[in-house]
């Protein structure tokens, strides 16, 4: 049986875009998870969603990981980016588009 925070690692570690989010890609359940969604998607960036409301642990584990107090958390390549305003301050700055690439990432064609 895993940790939380094992589990978590291995999502980070088996991905290399997550998304902690309030829902899931397809249904998101709060706004600011709905906002990165779209970002990604505008990007045609696949990540792999974590529905914190399915799991209670996770929900507190992730904040605990990250020492990070709200939620969505993305995270690329298992480096923490940060939440919904600073997802999207990147993303019009177009500092998240670098980000990806420097990273080895690109879009699914």
């Amino acid at each position: 049986m895993m940790t939380v925070h094992e589990q978590i690692e291995k999502e980070l570690q088996d991905n290399a875009v997550v998304l902690y989010m309030k829902g899931t890609s397809q249904m998101p359940q709060c706004g600011f998870s709905a906002v990165v969604v779209q970002i990604l998607k505008n990007l045609n960036i696949p990540f792999h969603d974590v529905n914190v409301l399915a799991d209670l642990e996770i929900r507190q584990g992730i904040k605990d990981y990250s020492n990070w107090p709200t939620i969505p958390q993305l995270y690329i390549k298992g480096e923490f980016i940060g939440g919904c305003d600073i997802v999207r301050e990147m993303y019009e700055a177009g500092e998240l588009q670098a980000l990806l690439k420097e990273k080895g990432i690109s879009s699914a064609a």
